[in-house]
């Protein structure tokens, strides 16, 4: 058996925001944009790998979430706990002086870590947390 990861999915509140981050600042290229204004899902992924894909979806909008619900949503949103993802780069100090050139939220700056990776840490425009690590 032969299992991949297809897509993931990050909330997104701002998909102007989001878009240019994913898009202008970490260069991945936009596969899909459906809706309009706040309601917008946008598909982005790393142009050397088309059968990955990142889905940039507006937070809370499933119908069987309260009121209650989303309001932990925003909150978690706005402290940067509610979701995130790992990605790598080939050229990791590069790929940091860019993304802090364009005024990223950094989290924290390219370092070794204890368990052997070398990675730095940035909020994207929602407030999900992104880890980018030497590959």
């Amino acid at each position: 058996m032969d299992i991949t990861i297809s897509s993931s999915f990050l909330p997104a509140d701002d998909p102007e925001a989001s878009l240019a981050f994913y898009r202008d600042v970490l260069g991945f290229e936009v596969r899909g944009d459906v809706g309009q204004g706040t309601m917008r899902w946008i598909t982005v992924g790393p142009p050397n790998q088309p059968q990955t894909s990142i889905v940039l979806h507006p937070p809370a909008v499933d119908p069987g979430i309260s009121e209650e619900e989303r309001a932990v949503i925003a909150e978690m949103m706005a402290k940067g706990t509610y979701a995130g993802i790992n990605l790598a780069s080939t050229d990791l100090d590069a790929l940091f002086e860019k993304v802090q050139a364009s005024g990223a939220d950094i989290m924290q700056e390219p370092m070794d870590q204890d368990w052997g990776a070398r990675d730095f840490a940035v909020r994207d425009p929602a407030g999900n947390s992104i880890r980018i690590q030497q590959a």
